[in-house]
């Protein structure tokens, strides 16, 4: 496979086939983000997508799963997408699904009838970027929406049969807001239902234009305990029955997952074991300067 770029999938996507449909990301304006900011958006040819199914046909691929790349695969036309879809079925016949990122924004840009269709067609899941449950944390930050919009794409996704996923980012609302930015994404995940919650709790990157906040004073991080608190505090007040949570927090080498509610006391007691071990050390930070 050619691939122009960092390979980005949710990790749950990876067993999927991962195909090529566009480098980069068409929005790129997230201020913690640093995957696509080096990358000029493009979406790819349908030659070339073709090719790539064609490749993995001829060597004897025919997979159930299958994951579209790049950054937002679902901002490309529906027309687009649909042919997509129609060189999918076409060289694979035992493909299940077909599952992608996107915004809140590429769902509001495509009709009902356009997301119905879709589905119909093999999409499944769609994995969004909601990140806090905060609206000034999503304007800072220049999310491409606000709490409002993103309840009422939901639910127009979840309409039309297809499958909401969140990502979010423990410690994107800074210093001593953590308990207050749990609060208010747990009521959001409590009202949308999504399937899956993965948090790849913030890390500051140099690279990053909140990066230069943090230097300019405008934004103060959290520690990673703090981060840590906050998680468990999003945990306890998860009220999504089957919800499976994935909660990764590198610099303390701390993965959390589970189902809930089943597997919320155990997540809760493995939190708690860390913040012991932790205690009396020094304050982390995850900053990559």
């Amino acid at each position: 496979m050619e691939y122009e770029g960092q390979i980005c999938r949710p990790p749950m996507e990876k067993s999927s086939f991962m195909l090529p449909v566009a480098v980069g990301c068409s929005y790129n304006r997230c201020t913690f983000c640093t995957l696509f900011k080096h990358l000029s958006y493009r979406q790819l040819p349908l030659e070339q997508v073709e090719a790539e199914i064609k490749r993995v046909h001829q060597a004897g691929g025919n997979p159930k799963q299958i994951f579209l790349g790049d950054g937002n695969a679902f901002g490309l036309e529906t027309s687009h997408l649909l042919s997509i879809l129609s060189l999918i079925h076409r060289y694979f016949p035992g493909c299940e699904m077909v599952n992608m990122d996107a915004t809140v924004t590429n769902i509001h840009n495509k009709s009902d009838e356009e997301l119905k269709l879709l589905y119909r067609e093999g999409v499944r899941r769609l994995y969004l970027g909601i990140e806090s449950g905060l609206d000034d944390v999503l304007a800072s930050t220049k999310k491409d929406h606000t709490l409002e919009q993103a309840y009422r794409e939901i639910e127009r996704m979840q309409n039309a049969g297809l499958i909401f996923n969140a990502h979010i980012m423990t410690g994107i609302a800074g210093k001593d807001r953590g308990i207050e930015n749990a609060e208010k994404t747990a009521e959001f995940f409590n009202r949308t239902h999504p399937e899956r919650i993965t948090n790849f709790s913030l890390f500051l990157h140099k690279r990053a234009p909140l990066y230069k906040d943090f230097e300019a004073g405008r934004f103060t991080p959290a520690s990673e305990v703090d981060n840590l608190i906050e998680d468990r505090h999003l945990i306890e007040l998860l009220d999504v029955p089957g919800l499976i949570y994935d909660g990764f927090h590198d610099f303390l080498e701390l993965r959390i997952r589970g189902t809930l509610p089943d597997d919320k006391e155990k997540m809760l007691t493995r939190i708690d074991q860390k913040l012991k071990e932790e205690e009396g050390q020094p304050e982390k930070f995850a900053i990559v300067s």
